[in-house]
């Protein structure tokens, strides 16, 4: 193990007084969660799944378990003015004044842990035994968001979820956010953040989405954050028959370190899934896109297309992986990852996978790697354009393909103006 005997002493004693006063029912989930953590640890090189994705850096830091205050400033998040949105700010994990939302259960998690929702599908569908960051948030977490949409319920407008962080000391958070899309309803919801002040923070988060029969669930998360900030962000999906489910990630220059590992589960025919990712990284950034969708049944179809743009001394990890169960007969599986270097001292580890069980299926999976392309560039400054915008319309044409895919025109417009200020400050013409 990797964690210092000081923070593993102060989450001992953190699970144990949650053990003490517990008394929501998960006291059996907590504790197989808390032993699976403490028998993996964090996650060392010698983990296939992070050997190119170094944790340790990032754990040395005196964290504080309790914020100091809420926090509260709205500066160097990404710019959703333009959007109407239901809006909810979890201060320091917690849910503040939450919206009423027709067909809509929104709780904060800590209020409804007996109610059936989180009985029925919290903790439920995570293999704790895989993710050492997921069974530290089983064991530990204290609050989050729960939203539960109705049957046949489509909601109106997207709800827009602001994680907003006080850093006035090193402060290790651990989120969780619980979405259960019932019968043939329909869901956006936008993630974003915020950060006060300047000492390390740590956000280690969970998400659980069920996207039930015939329903569709569009997830967005928008990781624009300063480099004190330091993310590792678990999503488990599980779709059953009919059901639709889109993932939009976009991770821009700031943040330290960003893990996504990002799971979908096909639990049964007809389902579709678009996993869309972009990834712009510098100074010495590390992102890392860790994705897998088991298709477990027939007739199912799934599309991932991640993108990343590096400079500086930047890296990036790609592990995409798609399994196809020997029952998945007539699946649709496609995924691709593409990146451009800006520098020669950026790296990018790229390892799309696929696993085949069965023999009636279309499966394909690719990786391309190459710098900025010169002769476009001499063309674009032959015509008068200044090499910075030419730089900017490059690097845009190349992420076309995966911010043209996101049906909420304020968070693609926002998105492409953050592509342009990012750019702007990441490459300087030698």
């Amino acid at each position: 193990m990797i964690i210092t005997t000081s923070l593993y002493d102060q989450l001992s004693a953190l699970y144990a007084d949650k053990e003490t006063a517990a008394n929501e029912g998960f006291s059996r989930l907590r504790a197989a969660a808390f032993d699976s953590f403490s028998a993996n640890g964090f996650p060392t090189a010698k983990n296939e799944e992070w050997r190119f994705t170094p944790v340790a850096p990032f754990l040395k830091e005196a964290y504080h378990f309790q914020p100091a205050a809420d926090a509260v400033s709205d500066g160097g998040m990404a710019d959703l003015s333009a959007l109407d949105a239901y809006e909810v700010v979890l201060n320091n994990g917690a849910p503040g004044k939450l919206p009423s939302i027709p067909g809509v259960k929104i709780s904060a998690l800590r209020d409804v842990l007996n109610s059936p929702a989180p009985q029925a599908y919290l903790g439920q569908s995570i293999s704790l035994s895989q993710s050492s960051f997921a069974a530290l948030n089983t064991a530990l977490f204290s609050d989050g968001l729960l939203i539960e949409v109705e049957k046949n319920t489509v909601v109106d407008k997207p709800v827009l979820i602001t994680h907003a962080y006080n850093a006035a000391w090193p402060f290790f958070a651990q989120p969780r956010l619980l979405v259960v899309a019932h019968r043939s309803s329909k869901l956006e919801f936008i993630e974003r953040y915020v950060v006060d002040g300047q000492q390390a923070l740590f956000v280690n988060s969970v998400t659980e989405c069920f996207v039930a029969e015939n329903a569709r669930v569009d997830q967005y998360n928008l990781q624009v954050t300063p480099p004190n900030f330091h993310l590792v962000n678990f999503t488990q999906v599980s779709q059953r028959a009919d059901s639709l489910y889109n993932n939009h990630t976009y991770t821009l220059p700031g943040a330290s370190l960003v893990r996504n590992n990002l799971h979908l589960d096909l639990q049964a025919s007809n389902t579709e899934s678009h996993l869309y990712g972009l990834y712009l990284a510098g100074g010495r950034q590390l992102v890392d896109n860790h994705t897998l969708v088991n298709h477990a049944n027939p007739h199912c179809f799934s599309n991932e297309l991640y993108k990343g743009v590096l400079a500086d001394a930047a890296r990036a990890v790609f592990n995409g992986k798609i399994m196809v169960q020997l029952d998945a007969q007539k699946t649709n599986a496609f995924q691709q990852n593409n990146n451009m270097l800006l520098s020669d001292k950026a790296v990018v580890d790229s390892k799309p996978q696929l696993e085949i069980f069965a023999d009636d299926v279309k499966c394909s999976h690719g990786s391309t790697l190459g710098s900025f392309d010169e002769s476009s560039l001499f063309y674009l400054k032959a015509r008068g354009i200044g090499e910075s915008s030419a730089r900017n319309m490059l690097v845009k044409a190349f992420a076309f393909d995966v911010t043209r895919q996101m049906p909420l025109a304020a968070v693609r417009d926002c998105v492409e103006a953050l592509i342009t200020e990012k750019m702007e400050s990441l490459y300087e013409p030698a």
